[in-house]
C-alpha cells in the first residue's frame, strides 16, 4: 500500500536516504524535524506516521517524552511510529516499533507499510462504530486496556537460550513453547499467536522451512518474528516484521514487545469488525455470541428443528479450577475455531461455555464435544487441572428453550430478554 502522509521524520542529522525511500513508496508530504521541534511539528501537521531515523537516546529527552505522549494519546486512528535501533542502542521512544538500522532501507519502509495497514483498519473500525451508533443508538466500544494483555508469543526452539528466553518473555506476555517447527506450525493453526521467536537449536534448513511456511500464508506475513542467527535473505525480505537477532534474551523481548502489541491490537480490531458485521451480536473480545443474542438464536434454532424434525444438541463446558479471565478468553477464542459454521456458542459469567450443535444428534455431539474438551484442556494460559466438565442434552419433541436448558444448566434461562 502507498504511505499516505503526512509523515514526520525525526533526526538531528539529515536522513536523506530514508526520506527518499519513503517518497518513492508514495509518502507525501514528508516533514523532517529535529528533536527539539518534533512535538510542535506533531501538533501542527497531525501526521499519519512518525519515523525516528536515529537509534539510541534522543538529544532532547523532554522532547522525546512529549512526542511519545502525543503519539500514545492522539485522537482518531493510531499513529504508527518506527524507530531505528542498532546493537545495544534501542528505540528512542518506548511506544515505537523498532527496526534495525543495519537492514536495507526498503525493509524499514515495508515495516511502516505493515503498521499503516493497521492504522487503516483502525480508521475503518472507528468509522463503522460511528455508523453503528447513529443507526442503533448504543455505541459498541473497543476493548480497553493494553492489547499486550491479549497477546501470546510462540517460542520455537530447543537450544541453550530457550530457558532464559522463556522466562524473560513470560514476564511480559503469555508464552507458548514448541520444541519443533512442526509443533510450532500446529500451534499457529489452532491458536491466536501474536509473535514468534524461532531458531535456537534448529538447523538452518528447519528455520528456512518454517519461514517459507509463514511467507506462503497471507495471514502470517505480518506477524512479528525474531530469528536467532542467520535466515535466508529472500524469505526475510518477504516478511516485513522479521528480525535477525543475537542471543541476548532481554534485548529480544524488549524489541519484540511493541511489535507483538501492534499485532494483538490488529487482532482486536478484526474481532470488533466481525462484531459490527454481525450487528453487535458477537462479543468483540471472544468472537462468540453475546449472551442475549445466543439465546435468541437458540430459540429460533429450536423452532426450526421442531418444525423440520431435525436434531439439535447443546453442550456446556464448565471448569473446576478457579475462573481466570485470560484463560477464559483463550478457551472462548479457541471454540470459535473448533465449532462448525452452522454451530454457535457463548460464554457464561463463571467461564463456562455453551455450544449449540445444529443438525447434530446426541451420539455425534458426544464425539465433537470430546474433541473440543480435549483441546480446551490444553488451552494457552489454562492451569493443569482445567479439564472441561461436559454436560450434553439433545432436543426432544416437546422441548422449549427452558426445558432444554434445565437439562444442560440445571436452571431456566433468566437473561435471554
Amino acid at each position: 500500500m502507498s504511505l499516505h502522509g503526512p509523515i514526520i521524520v525525526v533526526a538531528e542529522n539529515p536522513a536523506a536516504g530514508l526520506a527518499q525511500a519513503l517518497s518513492t513508496a508514495g509518502a507525501f508530504p514528508i516533514v523532517e524535524t529535529k528533536w527539539a521541534d518534533a512535538p510542535t511539528a506533531f501538533v501542527a501537521i497531525k501526521p499519519s506516521a512518525v519515523v525516528i531515523a536515529e537509534p539510541g537516546a534522543p538529544k532532547s529527552e523532554s522532547s522525546a517524552r512529549m512526542l511519545g505522549l502525543q503519539i500514545a494519546t492522539a485522537a482518531g486512528p493510531i499513529v504508527p511510529t518506527i524507530a531505528l535501533t542498532r546493537g545495544e542502542l534501542g528505540a528512542a521512544v518506548p511506544v515505537a516499533l523498532p527496526a534495525d538500522a543495519a537492514q536495507p532501507v526498503e525493509r524499514i519502509v515495508a515495516r511502516l507499510e505493515s503498521a499503516m495497514r493497521v492504522r487503516a483498519l483502525h480508521a475503518t473500525v472507528l468509522r463503522r462504530i460511528g455508523s453503528f451508533t447513529s443507526q442503533v443508538g448504543k455505541p459498541p466500544s473497543l476493548p480497553i486496556g493494553d492489547a499486550l494483555d491479549d497477546a501470546t508469543v510462540l517460542i520455537a526452539g530447543r537450544g541453550p537460550l530457550y530457558p532464559a528466553l522463556s522466562v524473560a518473555m513470560g514476564e511480559r506476555v503469555s508464552m507458548l513453547g514448541a520444541l519443533s517447527v512442526d509443533t510450532a506450525a500446529k500451534h499457529l493453526a489452532s491458536r491466536d499467536i501474536d509473535g514468534i521467536v524461532v531458531g535456537d537449536g534448529f538447523s538452518p534448513r528447519m528455520v528456512e522451512a518454517f519461514l517459507t511456511f509463514l511467507a506462503q500464508e497471507a495471514r502470517f506475513r505480518d506477524i512479528p518474528v525474531a530469528v536467532i542467527g542467520e535466515a535466508p535473505a529472500d524469505l526475510v525480505a518477504e516478511l516485513p516484521n522479521v528480525d535477525q537477532v543475537d542471543g541476548d534474551a532481554a534485548r529480544i523481548v524488549s524489541r519484540m514487545v511493541p511489535l507483538v502489541r501492534m499485532h494483538a491490537f490488529e487482532a482486536r480490531l478484526k474481532r470488533m469488525l466481525k462484531s459490527l458485521d454481525a450487528d453487535g451480536t458477537l462479543d468483540p473480545r471472544t468472537g462468540l455470541f453475546m449472551r442475549n443474542a445466543f439465546f435468541r438464536e437458540l430459540t429460533k434454532a429450536i423452532a426450526e428443528a421442531n418444525a423440520q424434525s431435525q436434531a439439535l444438541s447443546v453442550a456446556r463446558f464448565s471448569f473446576a479450577s478457579a475462573h481466570n479471565d485470560r484463560a477464559g478468553l483463550e478457551r472462548a477464542r479457541l471454540v470459535t475455531r473448533l465449532i462448525g459454521t452452522i454451530d454457535f456458542a457463548t460464554t457464561e459469567d463463571d467461564g463456562a461455555i455453551l455450544v449449540v450443535f445444529t443438525q447434530t444428534d446426541l451420539q455425534s455431539a458426544h464425539v465433537v464435544a470430546r474433541r473440543i474438551a480435549a483441546d480446551l484442556k490444553n488451552a494457552v494460559g489454562a492451569p493443569a487441572d482445567a479439564a472441561a466438565n461436559v454436560t450434553l442434552a439433545t432436543l426432544k419433541a416437546a422441548d422449549t428453550l427452558d426445558s432444554l436448558m434445565i437439562r444442560v444448566m440445571g436452571s431456566k434461562v433468566v437473561a435471554a430478554e
